[in-house]
Formats: structure tokens, C-alpha cells, sequence
């Protein structure tokens, strides 16, 4: 997915590996997610997601984020998907700390929203994000987002955000 901006979206290669292995097992990146890091060895990593490329998910479209140069920063996950109730939840992550806080999250969110409004029939997006993640929810809250609720699970306090087509159909212009 090609296109103005600071971002484009493509599929998840077997070249991503290296990069999502070590973005999966930093520490403050996990925390932010709020999960533990994986315990696999690189080579069990690799297998799996070898193993997860070939065999892809229906409920599930994975991305890479990369530059406009190519430099692949980070990922964006479209999964949960439920076609017949027209919902799905989605997910990002900027691995690479050289570019948080410069838009870098926005803007490839609203590529995946471009791409996720105007391919398939999913009426509504919704996500979860840590209480304490305020910079995740003011991105959230730049593309259109809003909260709907809360959620404690195992000993974490998440924020519920959502948004609907008609709502991104008005903020895109072409609710008109």
C-alpha cells in the first residue's frame, strides 16, 4: 500500500524476522503491550513464523510499517476479525525508537484505516491500549478514535477506543 505521507503498509516477509524477534523481546516494548516478553530462541521464533506466513490466518492481516525509503520500523495488525458482525480490533507497534513521536504511528494507522474502510466490509475498529499510554491514545484519539471503556485483565488497566466507518467517512471528507 503505497501513497503520500510518512509510511506505507505491506505483507509481513520472512526478511521481518530479525526485526519483530527483537522488538518482541525489549522489555519496554512488551510492557507497553502489556505482555511478557517470549522465551523462545531466535531459531524456535523463525520456525513459527515461517510456520504463520505460509499458513496465514483468516481472522488475522498482518502488516510492516516501513519509510517511504524502505527502512521497516514497526508493525500494524488488523485481527479479531469478524467479517459477519463487521468488526475487528487492530494493533500497532513502532519498534524502532528513532521514530516515535514523529507521526510516523499516525500516519500508518490511517493507511491501515484507508486500506481496512475501502477493501473489505468491516464496519467498525476497536483497540485496546494501557491507562498509563497516553501517547498511544492521543495518536489513537489524532485518527479519529474514541474511548468506549474500560478493561482490567490480568492485573492491567486498558482503555477501550473504537471507530466506525461512518465516523472516518466524515473525518476523511466523504461522508458529504
Amino acid at each position: 500500500m503505497t501513497g503520500d505521507g510518512k509510511t506505507r503498509l505491506r505483507e509481513k516477509g520472512l526478511g521481518d524476522a530479525g526485526y519483530d524477534y527483537s522488538w518482541q523481546t525489549d522489555p519496554e516494548l512488551a510492557a507497553l503491550d502489556a505482555i511478557s516478553p517470549p522465551s523462545l530462541s531466535y531459531p524456535e521464533y523463525l520456525a513459527r513464523y515461517a510456520v504463520e506466513l505460509r499458513y496465514p490466518s483468516a481472522q488475522r492481516q498482518r502488516f510492516a510499517i516501513e519509510t517511504l525509503d524502505g527502512q521497516h520500523i514497526g508493525n500494524c495488525t488488523c485481527y479479531a476479525i469478524d467479517h459477519k458482525r463487521g468488526k475487528a480490533e487492530i494493533g500497532i507497534m513502532i519498534g524502532n525508537r528513532d521514530y516515535w513521536d514523529k507521526g510516523y504511528g499516525a500516519d500508518a494507522i490511517n493507511k491501515l484505516l484507508e486500506y481496512i474502510f475501502g477493501q473489505t466490509r468491516l464496519n467498525r475498529l476497536y483497540l485496546k491500549t494501557l491507562v498509563a499510554n497516553t501517547r498511544a491514545q492521543k495518536c489513537f484519539a489524532k485518527c479519529g478514535f474514541t474511548p468506549f471503556g474500560h478493561l482490567k485483565r490480568d492485573g492491567h488497566n486498558f482503555m477501550l477506543m473504537e471507530l466506525q466507518r461512518r465516523q472516518w467517512q466524515q473525518l476523511a471528507g466523504e461522508g458529504d
